[in-house]
């Protein structure tokens, strides 16, 4: 670690929102979408970077399964602040089709779209095969999906004639990011010159490996001269320790859900979460939410900070699952206050 390494600040990068439209238990898609889009506007005053949406499928707690859809909604609503995928799931779609929709978007909201694309399903295999309508449910080919998708808006990018066109799409210059949670994404990501975002809000254990791969691996391009690495943690802020810890329940307990298979809308919180997981389960949950902040202002900041020295992250996408919708964007709002203070 160079000495540089140290001087890192909160107030020195920008934050951003990663929001997955919950659908909390006894409310609707329809009250999600009205919460997204009142938290991006929160967003935007605050000063948050950009606010990125997710994509799932089947899963009855997150409402974003029609990303580019929710995207629009999000942008129509605010005016400065970048909107984009946190991701599109491209082995789930056509790149012509992709190419499309965010050509679209870019016609419509000039300057305020990003294009992150990940590889996993963002669902269970069979509902992989009812998206794809095919019997291939790996991300074999996406490499040549990336290649064929960031070639119908740059044609220069492409191998030979381009007879199909993206349009709107061809020409548009639209950032493209590459997200992942392990290292081919990363490795990847590098090797092209792309942005990329690491998805340590679920995948904790190799953050540090997988941005360390990506610097290693990394190639000036079009369009990057550097590397410039995003990662995703969950902060859940609240006026005192113990009321954030209360409030961070409600996503353990939707951890300890999707580890039992047992889905279910997002729930409320609780005062412990003692008799409600056995002793593996408490490790599991905790493995896999491992670099989550869940605090005080004073705890998070201290702990924000810590995770910046360890990632070096030139940006930080902040996901709060939290049940109260106002309790939410104070979570925000605590956060808000760190990095522009």
């Amino acid at each position: 670690m160079t000495a540089d390494h140290t001087t890192k600040q909160l107030t020195d990068i920008p934050f951003s929102v990663l929001d997955l439209s919950p659908i909390v238990a006894g409310g609707s898609p329809a009250e999600s979408f009205r919460n997204t889009l009142d938290l991006a506007r929160h967003a935007e005053i605050w000063g948050y970077h950009r606010y990125w949406l997710a994509e799932h499928h089947n899963m009855p707690f997150i409402a974003s399964s029609a990303t580019s859809v929710v995207i629009s909604h999000v942008a129509a609503g605010t005016s400065t602040i970048r909107v984009g995928s946190g991701g599109i799931m491209l082995p789930n779609h056509s790149p012509l089709v992709i190419a499309e929709q965010f050509g679209t978007l870019e016609s419509l909201y000039p300057g305020r779209i990003d294009l992150g694309l990940g590889r996993a399903p963002g669902t269970d295999q069979r509902t992989a095969r009812a998206l794809r309508r095919s019997g291939r449910n790996d991300a074999e080919d996406f490499p040549e999906q990336l290649d064929e998708l960031r070639a119908y808006f740059d044609p220069s990018l492409a191998s030979g004639p381009m007879p199909v066109k993206a349009i709107p799409g061809e020409g548009l210059s639209i950032p493209v990011w590459l997200l992942g949670s392990s290292g081919f994404s990363a490795q990847l990501a590098g090797q092209l010159g792309l942005p990329f975002a690491y998805a340590s809000h679920f995948s904790p254990v190799n953050t540090v490996p997988a941005l360390e791969l990506y610097r290693r691996s990394f190639k000036p391009s079009k369009a990057l001269e550097k590397p410039y690495a995003m990662v995703g943690v969950n902060v859940v802020a609240a006026d005192t320790d113990e009321e954030a810890n209360r409030l961070g329940t409600t996503l353990q307990q939707q951890f300890l859900n999707l580890i039992r298979g047992e889905e279910a809308p997002l729930q409320p919180p609780v005062r412990s979460m003692d008799g409600l997981w056995t002793e593996y389960e408490q490790r599991a949950v905790h493995q896999q939410l491992g670099s989550s902040i869940f605090g005080s202002p004073g705890t998070v900041k201290d702990k924000l900070q810590s995770f910046l020295d360890d990632t070096q992250a030139d940006e930080l996408m902040v996901i709060a699952q939290v049940f109260d919708h106002k309790a939410r964007l104070h979570s925000y709002e605590i956060v808000t206050n760190l990095f522009k203070s």
